[in-house]
């Protein structure tokens, strides 16, 4: 009998959290099409595909579009390590990271991890918006619902075109040009190191500036 009160338990959590996430992706409602408007800089190439000249979007951002080329591996291993380990496994929230996270910051008053994962930072730079708990919990749900639209691939890749790198470089080619004068599939393993903490903290520690802090980074 008590076996049986038990499931009837866990069945009606279940019930209840599926119709509570079904109701948030509803009121979050539909993801833009495209994710991120078109908007980037205006590339004049040679008659090989060689960079010429690069203008400034709108924003003044430096901020190349996608020609088609794959993620190279150092860059993505780096990524992946640095800022979201279980990203082929998780669909959209690390709950694992998540729990950790909420004990950290509980634990010392203070935000000392968020545990966004690639897609949730993908959500954040499609629609930028302050931090508070409200839009942390939007940007989950328009994690699942970005999941469930685009392959892991798409998503990285999405991510590395439009996360931010200091100054007014978009992008993960631009900020190897930018800072390395070199495409990203000649980058060092050092390199692609660099690339994958910048997004953290791109305001205060890029090459540019505070070359210790990136350094320990």
């Amino acid at each position: 009998m008590r076996r049986k009160r038990l499931w009837l338990g866990l069945g009606l959590l279940i019930a209840i959290a599926v119709v509570g996430l079904t109701a948030a992706l509803w009121i979050v409602g539909p993801l833009p099409e495209p994710l991120f408007a078109y908007d980037y800089s205006t590339v004049v190439v040679d008659e090989h595909g060689q960079i010429l000249r690069v203008f400034l979007n709108q924003y003044q951002q430096w901020v190349l579009p996608d020609d088609g080329r794959e993620i190279p591996d150092k860059l993505k291993t780096a990524v992946i390590q640095y800022e979201d380990k279980r990203f082929y496994q998780h669909f959209g929230i690390d709950f694992l990271a998540l729990a950790r996270a909420v004990y950290q910051n509980a634990s010392n008053w203070q935000r000392i991890s968020g545990a966004s994962t690639i897609t949730m930072q993908v959500a954040r730079l499609m629609q930028p918006k302050p931090r508070t708990v409200k839009n942390k919990l939007i940007e989950m749900i328009q994690a699942l619902k970005i999941e469930l639209k685009y392959s892991k691939e798409q998503i990285l890749k999405l991510y590395l075109l439009h996360a931010p790198y200091g100054s007014n470089i978009i992008g993960y080619r631009t900020a190897a040009l930018r800072y390395f004068g070199k495409e990203p599939e000649s980058l060092s393993w050092a390199e692609a190191a660099t690339l994958a903490v910048l997004p953290n903290n791109p305001a205060n520690v890029n090459p540019m500036q505070n070359a210790d802090q990136l350094k320990t980074k």
